[in-house]
């Protein structure tokens, strides 16, 4: 992070936790992000006006003003209608956020007036059918009536104010004059969940981790003119999935990626809509659901003859709740995603059907699969290990990477990196041990970048590491009955020094007599001294 990125994000961070008073981290969250996402748009759509000759701006004036003397009367409706083509939703003159701030610095705003805004904001996100599942209810997490902003509307308005006053004050850009919104935008992401605790691991992955796996996932992919199709199953924040672009070569070439992802928790699912946005994502390359993946296949999925058509990717990514509850009645044996496996996740663990649902969904001739689990996957019996049987035989798991305790939020447990793809030649798993390699935090320890390129690199290389890794054949896989516990193939065991006991009893008789003739000289000294002891 540079200096100028550090400054800004912890001024901001200290005057967010200031503002928000009694509120908890993660609700207000819903607030200052969403004020960031609003912002955002409305500069975006003035960078689209002036780019495309839309609006006249005369030397001198404001974007803004010439907007609001532009697009009035009855040209009003083309001018929504045009940027809704383009941009997949629109900004009414009167509520833009230049106009926004302009009336809170001139004590212009009633407490109608927020609601009124957002209200505009979803009336004018249906103009484009093809964008409006993209932006439909995407600032429904504000809740203006919030006693916790204001025991009254008026109260409730000034909080909202102050908020959108902290917001107006952030610098987009840095010193280089590059965008570091989304940088901005990922950092707070990241603070609020560290601030939430438990509940910050349902909506966020810390960034090393989410590196491996992106990492892991884009390794031998060459820079092209194809487009990239990700898939991330609990996709949170987005952030994941943010990660594999930043891996993929030419990951910044528009349209070099299309993301999909589907995420249960509503406020989570529009976090990760603005978040993919910030960062410069057309809601043409954005495909999100706000459903539960594991109740009803998605996307595409079985259509109204009962046909199943799943889509599949070219990686998919996924760090789903652990030990999750989930409905695994019998009738889910003839979901073409369990079927093949003879056996249901339990009931009170979800990881395998999340694990059958990813790899369900992976391109069979190139696709890699990484998912984050906790190591019960690796050696759970009963139905797990009927699963875990069967996606050996098949050949589709590749890798097992063990990681240190304590990375994630709320959740001290060491967790699993296990590594899937369908085209495999080799009949081997490689496991590697990087769970004694991090940096300690005070919170939570970090893997650093020597870390991250170690398992990397071992990944790639795929060879035996004295004390890493361990390239294991499918017989050795099979006399451990399937058990994947990875101190069984993997021996990090430190030999202890052997002590030379005839040496030890040396030396101490040396100190004794030491000791002896120090004793002597003392006692020497004191009856020099006239001192009897």
């Amino acid at each position: 992070m540079s200096n100028n990125l550090q400054s800004i994000t912890t001024k901001l961070w200290a005057m967010a936790n200031e503002l928000r008073g009694s509120m908890d981290a993660a609700e207000y969250k819903n607030y200052i992000l969403a004020f960031m996402f609003y912002r955002y748009l409305s500069e975006h759509q003035e960078q689209y006006l002036v780019e495309n000759n839309i609006l006249e701006v005369a030397e001198g004036e404001s974007i803004n003003k010439a907007y609001l003397e532009q697009a009035s009367g009855d040209d009003l409706k083309d001018y929504l209608q045009d940027i809704s083509s383009s941009l997949g939703y629109a900004i009414a003159p009167l509520d833009t956020w230049e106009s926004l701030v302009h009336k809170i610095e001139n004590s212009m705003v009633i407490p109608s007036d927020y609601q009124t805004l957002f209200d505009n904001f979803n009336k004018n996100a249906e103009l484009n059918q093809e964008a409006a599942k993209d932006f439909r209810g995407v600032f429904n997490d504000i809740n203006l009536g919030d006693s916790r902003l204001g025991s009254s509307t008026n109260e409730r308005a000034k909080s909202l104010n102050r908020i959108v006053k902290l917001v107006d004050g952030i610098s987009y850009k840095g010193e280089d004059n590059k965008d570091i919104l989304g940088a901005i935008y990922e950092y707070l992401i990241g603070q609020f969940a560290a601030s939430a605790g438990k509940k910050g691991g349902e909506f966020y992955t810390p960034h090393e981790v989410s590196k491996v796996l992106a990492k892991i996932v884009t390794d031998g992919v060459e820079a092209s003119g194809n487009t990239f199709s990700v898939y991330d199953p609990t996709c949170g924040s987005g952030s994941l999935l943010l990660t594999v672009k930043g891996e993929l070569p030419g990951g910044d070439r528009p349209g070099a990626i299309k993301f999909y992802g589907q995420e249960k928790n509503t406020t989570t699912y529009n976090l990760a809509r603005m978040n993919l946005m910030m960062h410069g994502v057309s809601f043409n390359n954005i495909t999100l659901s706000n459903a539960d993946t594991l109740e009803s296949d998605w996307p595409d999925g079985v259509d109204a003859q009962g046909n199943d058509h799943p889509r599949s990717f070219d990686a998919v990514v996924a760090n789903p709740p652990y030990s999750a509850h989930w409905d695994n009645s019998e009738t889910k044996l003839k979901d073409p995603r369990f079927r093949e496996y003879g056996k249901l996740a339990p009931r009170t663990k979800a990881d395998y059907a999340f694990i059958l649902h990813s790899v369900y969904h992976l391109l069979n001739d190139k696709g890699t699969m990484a998912i984050v689990l906790p190591h019960g996957v690796l050696f759970r019996g009963a139905a797990e290990g009927v699963i875990r049987q069967t996606l050996i035989e098949k050949n589709y798991l590749d890798t097992v990477i063990g990681l240190p305790a304590n990375l994630f939020y709320g959740v001290s447990i060491p967790t699993t990196i296990l590594v899937f793809k369908k085209n495999r030649k080799a009949k081997d798993i490689l496991f590697i041990d990087a769970s004694h390699e991090f940096e300690k935090g005070k919170n939570q320890n970090k893997l650093t970048n020597e870390n991250i390129n170690k398992i990397v690199e071992t990944y790639r290389n795929r060879v035996d590491v004295d004390k890493y890794a361990h390239v294991a054949s499918l017989e050795e896989i099979k006399a451990n009955e399937y058990n994947l516990n990875i101190p069984r193939y993997v021996d990090t065991f430190e030999e202890e020094q052997t002590i030379d006991l005839a040496e030890v009893n040396k030396l101490l008789e040396q100190d004794r007599k030491e000791i002896a003739e120090l004793e002597a000289k003392i006692n020497e000294q004191l009856k020099i001294l006239g001192i009897h002891m």
